[in-house]
């Protein structure tokens, strides 16, 4: 089994960047909520406990249990989890007299603990805490300390343990790879080998052993998750994967015929179904958000099972979940407040009677990418923009009909181009047009128009969990502005969305 390092979850806006930094030390990692952890086992090298948005002091605080793994293996706790650890052994955690966010420097390192070794004197790290550590309990020594917080950082003596006040996944914290390292490599012993080729490797070999000689039914969707998956599968099992494009209807412009022949260049076993009209049919009337995304998925469902019950004998379905789709599905309180329905968890009908493969559900994003890079997919395909499943679908605000499709579609297709003419289309991690339920009034020539309004969306981001608004040029977006309303019949204004995620999502619907 894989080495890995087990992150602890309180519910913490940082806990997926724990994540995220592990593995970009080569090192596979798993966040479990505090309330769903996992059977001590052979491969779980160390435990880290995230911060959280509760106090200890509060009656309803998040209470692990750490006793399988407290003195068999190393354990930092950061923030939340340094609190707790010493609270939970008698130690005096009270509200801070001095609430300390942001930027602080470690006054005080202990040179010779091997979780802050070779981190330097005033060093940056970030604070993000209303509570602070007054007293530590018997046999807990402090090893890092800033200006106003005596007790930044301790270890429990006579076992692993260690907990320290400031979160060193944030960029902020300057030396707070070191740290990470420290603990995964240096203490945990991880011999730091999960990278991409190793996963494709020991991932197709994986998917020899469940699978055999039974056949697999996948969903492409032309995007970067559906592809790597199916690529993978392929490369497992060959033609016994049978791949299904859906055209929805919802789909950018000439985009049905180009992925389907990009798929068949790569030797997938693929049918292309024109199912349009099912799906228009299926959406008329609609205007809420989240019962066009049912309706959607609904349809989806009823068009895959129609064309997967032509292949006989077919035991699996395969889907692109990741891990983001994952993690967003549970929560540390039990079933999370649902923000919107995850086309990828869940979906699944028991008319089916299939079971699920899901080959890339403990990947982020950007670690999707590198699978498929070296996977030697093709980068046009690899560099793609995220692409949502229910299509533009959630892009038309209001009722769809196949007459706003066409405007967005053309409204899409010269945004997206005239991102990758002047060389911005990497620059962004997602760009999407959205069509306005609203008209306006405009003037074109002599004549008065009463027409549509677009909104252009740009956003930079790693994985989607966050992500904040794109600052295109000025002259950029008057440019596209300009061409979009000269070429596009029934489009009279352009706006630009400037909103971040949070409180914002990516998509507007």
């Amino acid at each position: 089994m894989e080495e890995m390092i087990l992150i602890v979850d309180f519910g913490s806006q940082y806990t997926q960047l724990i994540a995220r930094r592990v593995r970009e030390l080569n090192v596979y990692c798993e966040i479990h909520p505090y309330n769903q952890m996992p059977e001590a086992a052979a491969n779980i090298k160390g435990v880290i406990l995230s911060g959280s948005p509760f106090s200890v002091r509060d009656a309803e605080s998040p209470i692990p249990d750490t006793e399988a793994y407290r003195g068999s293996v190393p354990v930092l706790g950061v923030c939340y989890g340094a609190q707790w650890l010493a609270h939970a052994n008698g130690g005096i955690v009270k509200a801070s007299d001095t609430r300390e966010y942001g930027r602080a420097r470690l006054s005080y390192i202990e040179g010779g603990d091997p979780l802050v070794q070779g981190m330097t004197h005033n060093t940056q790290v970030w604070m993000s805490h209303g509570d602070t550590i007054k007293t530590l309990p018997d046999g807990f020594d402090v090893i890092a300390s800033t200006h106003d917080v005596e007790i930044a950082g301790y270890r429990i003596t006579g076992e692993p343990t260690w907990g320290i006040q400031f979160h060193p996944e944030v960029y902020h914290s300057t030396e707070g790879m070191k740290l990470l390292e420290n603990f995964v490599a240096g203490i945990c012993g991880c011999h730091q080998t999960w990278t991409p080729a190793s996963f494709v490797d020991s991932t197709v070999q994986e998917l020899k052993e469940t699978l055999g000689n039974d056949k697999v039914v996948l969903g492409l969707s032309g995007g970067v998750d559906s592809t790597v998956a199916a690529v993978l599968l392929h490369r497992a099992i060959g033609d016994r994967l049978y791949c299904i494009f859906v055209n929805n209807g919802l789909l950018r412009k000439n985009e049905f015929p180009e992925v389907l022949d990009s798929y068949r260049e790569m030797g997938l076993n693929i049918t292309g179904v024109d199912a349009c009209e099912d799906f228009y049919a299926a959406l008329k009337g609609i205007t809420e958000p989240e019962e066009k995304r049912k309706a959607i998925g609904k349809t989806f469902i009823e068009v895959f099972d129609r064309e997967a019950h032509r292949i006989r004998d077919v035991k699996w379905l395969g889907q692109g979940t990741i891990y983001p789709d994952v993690i967003e599905s549970i929560s540390v309180k039990g079933p999370s407040a649902t923000i919107k329905s995850h086309h990828n968890v869940g979906g699944l009908p028991d008319f089916m009677k299939l079971k699920v493969i899901e080959p890339l559900k403990s990947l982020f994003k950007d670690e999707v990418r590198r699978v498929g890079k070296a996977l030697n997919i093709d980068p046009l395909i690899l560099g793609r923009h995220p692409f949502p499943g229910p299509g533009l679908g959630i892009r038309i605000l209001g009722e769809i009909t196949p007459q706003k499709v066409a405007i967005l579609q053309e409204v899409d297709h010269i945004y997206i181009n005239a991102l990758k003419r002047e060389n911005k289309y990497h620059e962004v991690w997602q760009a999407a047009a959205i069509l306005l339920p609203v008209q306006s009034v405009g003037v074109m020539g002599d004549e008065r128009t009463y027409e549509s309004v677009v909104a252009l969306r740009a956003v930079t981001s790693t994985d989607g969990m966050t992500a904040d608004w794109c600052h295109l040029p000025y002259e950029f977006l008057a440019s596209l502005s300009n061409e979009i309303i000269n070429k596009v019949k029934g489009v009279n204004r352009v706006v630009y969305d400037i909103s971040s995620k949070p409180p914002a999502t990516i998509e507007w619907e």
